[in-house]
């Protein structure tokens, strides 16, 4: 580990010299990439105590396009529109998509089962199923209320975040924070 505070680096092996040596920030990056810093910490933290990564990018993560709303189909975080049921509840199998039908990829096919909370009060949690056929194409999730555990049951999933891919098998937890 290099540098104050021990932080640590990964390269691709592939592009070995990609990561500035005894900087963050040069005012060119080699091959050409673009520094970013990510702050998990607010702008009032002491210096000492931030929580930051830098991400060496091939394209800046402002180049997309604009914001568009979406229909919010089966997700929600809004408990208040519901009244609880204190009854026993039993469900159904949750629908699958047929491989060959319509097309359905992990932000269409999440469906919202229980919950409780407030998100902007940063308390309380959601219970959430999702079932795709399909991969997301020109899309991304954002989720901004906290942390994400991810199980698929059936299939693998390829999931891309700003710190990598990963593949989580059937059974196996993902966290996203």
């Amino acid at each position: 580990m290099t540098g104050f505070g021990n932080e640590f680096t990964s390269e691709d092996p592939r592009c070995a010299g990609a990561l500035p040596e005894g900087q963050n920030n040069p005012q060119k990056c080699n091959y050409g990439l673009y520094a970013e810093q990510l702050s998990g910490s607010a702008f009032t933290a002491p210096r000492d105590s931030n929580k930051r990564s830098w991400l060496y990018r091939i394209r800046p993560s402002v180049m997309h396009k604009p914001f568009e709303l979406m229909e919010p189909g089966n997700f929600t975080n809004n408990w208040t529109d519901t009244h609880p049921n204190p009854n026993q509840l039993r469900w159904k199998p949750f629908d699958i998509p047929n491989k060959n039908g319509k097309k359905v990829d992990f932000v269409e096919g999440l469906a919202t089962v229980c919950g409780a909370g407030d998100a902007r009060a940063r308390h309380g949690c959601g219970v959430h199923i999702f079932a795709c056929n399909a991969s997301m194409t020109n899309r991304c999730f954002y989720n901004s209320d906290g942390e994400m555990l991810i199980v698929p049951q059936q299939g693998p999933l390829l999931i891309t975040t700003e710190f990598g891919m990963m593949h989580v098998h059937p059974n196996e937890i993902c966290v996203i924070q």
